[in-house]
């Protein structure tokens, strides 16, 4: 089986994202929303896919800025429905709004949106899903699961023989700490 660290450097989309992105800690509010909307609109299309569309997510929803895009109205998902930049899905839509409501409630809660991370971690993958069903929407299993992998919660997203291994060690994500103690 080919895995992601064997296809991805070189790619010019892949290998970027890879190298410099995928499993690393991330504490932003702004990036964690991005990352949660960018793998729920990935169900269901290539990584690929979303990618290349990147830019425009974050254009269409001005840099993910939760207090930006908890505010949006109808006029809002309008525009986002009519935007052929990004994936144009009323439920995929509907849910990042309603994400970024989450997050900042969250925030108000625990301090932001890492903060109610940290809190819950460690878990099983079946125990996350579940807190994210009942806190999100438009979250399943393999949404959940790809998400944690990629912000460092949960292990997987490098094989010890790959060079990015030891950049994501070094910041010592989440799911480091959690074997440690």
């Amino acid at each position: 089986m080919t895995t992601y660290c064997e296809v991805a450097p070189g790619h010019p989309f892949h290998g970027p994202y890879h190298d410099r992105e995928y499993g690393f800690p991330i504490r932003r509010n702004d990036r964690l929303l991005e990352r949660l909307a960018l793998e729920i609109n990935q169900a269901g299309l290539s990584w690929l896919t979303i990618l290349k569309k990147r830019p425009a997510f974050r254009d269409a929803f001005e840099g993910f800025a939760p207090e930006v895009v908890a505010a949006y109205g109808a006029r809002d998902r309008r525009r986002l429905l009519s935007d052929a930049g990004i994936v144009r899905n009323r439920l995929k839509v509907d849910a990042v709004i309603e994400n970024a409501r989450r997050v900042l409630e969250l925030s108000e809660s625990h301090g932001s949106f890492a903060r109610w991370l940290d809190a819950n971690h460690p878990a099983s993958l079946e125990s996350w899903t579940k807190l994210f069903r009942e806190t999100f929407r438009f979250t399943g299993g393999e949404i959940v699961r790809e998400f944690l992998v990629s912000t460092g919660y949960l292990p997987g997203a490098h094989h010890r023989r790959c060079p990015t291994w030891a950049a994501v060690v070094r910041r010592k994500p989440p799911w480091m700490r959690a074997s440690s103690r």
